[in-house]
């Protein structure tokens, strides 16, 4: 199975809705399996590259996937670790009961998806902040 190179920015905001509405809706209703919907479905999408809440999107789309402003794999697979990691140490920590590391954990890739949707990508500017730092210590190195 061939790899895309870029994912249609629309099928992204619909994995980024999904992990805000889910840790706002396990906040609401006190249910933590809640987080389990963009969990699963991202850590299908890391390891499996089928992600389906983006397969379900995809039905809804109304032009070519070339047509649409594209997101890089690769970046996105990078934003996904962060989401993932996020989501289970949130659903770790309500189910052990231990709520402030759930809130934390939770409140801080709601706020990442949020901040996505309106446009400023963090998960993005810290992965080109990494690979600025990983050039200069290979530049270093070299000299």
């Amino acid at each position: 199975m061939q790899r895309p190179v870029s994912i249609p920015r629309p099928l992204v905001r619909v994995n980024q809705w999904t992990i805000l509405l889910s840790t706002i809706a396990t906040w609401i209703f006190h249910q933590p399996l809640i987080l389990l919907i963009p969990l699963i479905a991202n850590l299908l999408g890391l390891f499996f590259n089928f992600n389906p809440l983006m397969k379900f999107a995809r039905l809804f789309l109304k032009k070519k996937l070339s047509e649409y402003i594209p997101e890089d794999v690769i970046q996105q697979k990078f934003n996904s670790c962060i989401a993932i990691s996020c989501l289970v140490l949130g659903f770790i920590g309500f189910e052990l009961e231990k709520p402030a590391m759930g809130y934390i954990f939770t409140i801080m890739v709601a706020i990442a998806s949020g901040i996505a949707i309106l446009g400023f990508c963090i998960g993005c500017f810290i992965f080109f902040q990494l690979n600025q730092f990983r050039y200069k210590l290979k530049k270093a190195t070299h000299s």
